[in-house]
């Protein structure tokens, strides 16, 4: 049985780790402009990572689904980067999510159809 992998997924699971550094270090930067003297604010630059987080997991999804590649890790990886993309507060969760959504896009493993469909034949 051929196993599929997509560079797409790799990508993906990247940008999740990428984006479980930058939701740490939000944390700080949001601390340190709330407490300094300047009106300068980078919490657009966190939520526009978290976003595009969203959408390269949605695309991924879809391509997995094509593949017969499980969505877990897609799905997880939407759930994580909308917990941070709605509200900082969020980022905990947000990091934990993704964390596990890494490591299931990353293994790229068959889905249960795709596998039950491939035996069948």
């Amino acid at each position: 049985m051929k196993k599929n992998r997509l560079l797409l997924n790799t990508l993906t699971g990247v940008l999740d780790i990428i984006n479980c550094l930058l939701f740490t270090v939000s944390w700080f930067v949001v601390i340190s402009e709330a407490v300094s003297t300047s009106h300068t604010s980078s919490a657009g630059f966190f939520y526009a990572m978290a976003w595009i987080g969203v959408v390269v997991n949605i695309i991924a999804l879809v391509q997995s689904k094509r593949h017969g590649i499980s969505l877990v890790g897609s799905v997880l990886g939407i759930i994580g980067s909308a917990l941070f993309g709605l509200t900082a507060a969020m980022a905990f969760p947000a990091i934990v999510v993704l964390i596990v959504a890494a490591v299931f896009i990353m293994l790229q493993h068959p889905s249960k159809n795709a596998a039950s469909t491939t035996q069948i034949k």
